[in-house]
């Protein structure tokens, strides 16, 4: 009958929505990152950067005083985009947000939650410091003294991932291979706090 019919596909769905909802928050976000198509955003601009990303959007140096000033209208840039009703998690895949975005907040919540709970978009963490001069073709990531310390911050913020950048610039085995070398022994670290 219609009524066994409407009862039968109820059940299905609601047995559809509780198996959805078992797997945990990194797991889904794990699941997107591998299966999905779209895009990672760059959203990781830090002090060097933000000058020039700001004046793209039409915020001049004139309107702001200072660092903290200026990283303050960087975050307004961000989120004004991450709020926007048109960036959302089905062509987004994830953002990558530096380091201070960590402790700012969008509409009331924490970033990477936000992204996540609002947007469906996986945070990542940018925890590189810059790029070292070059040598042997390459630019290695520079020191990064307190990346036990970022990492668990990230964690506690709901932070998925990371980026580290490093640069090749020319073929060169040495180079390369001691970028392979750095890029490995840094995942290790951050593998290791889950």
């Amino acid at each position: 009958s219609e009524e066994d019919f409407t009862k039968t596909v109820d059940e299905s769905c609601e047995a559809i929505f509780k198996a959805s909802r078992t797997l945990g928050r990194k797991e889904m976000q794990l699941v997107k990152v591998q299966q999905q198509t779209g895009f990672f955003l760059a959203l990781d601009m830090s002090g060097c950067s933000t000058p020039e990303a700001l004046r793209r959007y039409g915020v001049g140096h004139l309107s702001y005083s200072g660092q903290v000033e200026m990283m303050y209208k960087m975050h307004e840039m961000r989120s004004r985009i991450i709020k926007n009703p048109k960036f959302d998690g089905s062509r987004v895949v994830a953002a990558i947000l530096f380091e201070g975005t960590i402790d700012s907040q969008i509409g009331g919540l924490p970033s990477a939650t936000y992204l996540w709970e609002q947007k469906r978009v996986v945070p990542f963490l940018k925890i590189d410091m810059g790029l070292a001069e070059e040598g042997d073709g390459v630019q290695l990531m520079t020191e990064i003294p307190a990346l036990d310390d970022v990492l668990d911050r990230g964690l506690g913020a709901g932070i998925f991932g990371t980026k580290g950048r490093s640069m090749i610039r020319h073929l060169d085995q040495q180079g390369i291979k001691a970028v392979v070398q750095q890029q490995f022994d840094i995942a290790r670290r951050v593998l290791a706090k889950g």
